[in-house]
């Protein structure tokens, strides 16, 4: 039976959950300054985990680093020293382990977190244990969100573990929906809220995120068809 997620969750996921830290043009996202303000605002954020070539934890949206930090490589064939010694955000930061994100945090604020499962079946497996025995006993599971596109990172990371596990699903991957009912929740490419699927889903109490909502227009014209939604690029209400 799945636990009521109203009672369970900390309310203030219903708050609003910033996008990789609340970023912004002088705080780039996934990185300790954007969790900060989050933390300052008493602000829901997410952020985005791999696992690095010696089995540590990055706090990295990307596995290809050029993006988000200008210059060419893969996390996961990456140690945990080179990425600390040979790479910087865009602002500056260095790229911070799950470690540096949970001291910073401290409990103050809930977290979803995404296992980025990047290689193998047997990669997948590594990060999702790797994930679990990080988190336990560490942080309140009525604190955190486990998400991942991959249904087996979550399969991995188990239902037994006590956190809340909650499935992302794309347009390109409507497929995945099917699944629905292996996992605690939704989390949904903002498209796929009218789905007849979904209004069922909902009906039955089950929740449902969205994402990335980038405006307060787009908010309101999704509210009435999503429990909570993660944003970027705009103040949400109170």
């Amino acid at each position: 039976m799945k636990k009521d997620w109203k009672s369970f969750l900390d309310p203030r996921f219903q708050r609003g959950i910033a996008h990789r830290g609340l970023h912004d043009e002088t705080r780039t996202e996934n990185g300790l300054e954007a969790f900060r303000n989050a933390i300052a605002h008493d602000k829901a954020f997410e952020f985005d985990i791999h696992l690095t070539k010696d089995g540590q934890l990055v706090v990295i949206h990307d596995a290809e680093l050029k993006r988000v930090t200008g210059k060419e490589g893969i996390v996961e064939e990456k140690t945990l020293a080179e990425l600390k010694t040979d790479y910087r955000l865009l602002d500056g930061e260095e790229i911070p382990t799950l470690e540096e994100v949970l001291s910073l945090n401290d409990g103050r604020v809930p977290v979803v977190i995404e296992l980025k499962a990047h290689g193998s079946n047997r990669a997948i497996k590594a990060l999702s244990r790797a994930a679990r025995a990080a988190l336990q006993g560490r942080v309140d599971p009525r604190k955190a969100i486990i998400i991942s596109f991959d249904p087996r990172a979550l399969l991995f990371f188990g239902s037994k573990s006590g956190f809340h596990l909650s499935l992302l699903v794309c347009l390109e991957k409507k497929w995945t929906l099917g699944l629905r009912n292996f996992f605690d929740s939704l989390d949904l490419d903002q498209r796929l809220l009218l789905d007849k699927k979904v209004f069922a889903y909902r009906k039955k109490g089950r929740l449902v995120n969205t994402w990335t909502i980038r405006s307060l227009e787009a908010l309101r014209s999704i509210s009435p068809y999503t429990d909570l939604v993660t944003y970027e690029n705009f103040v949400y209400p109170e």
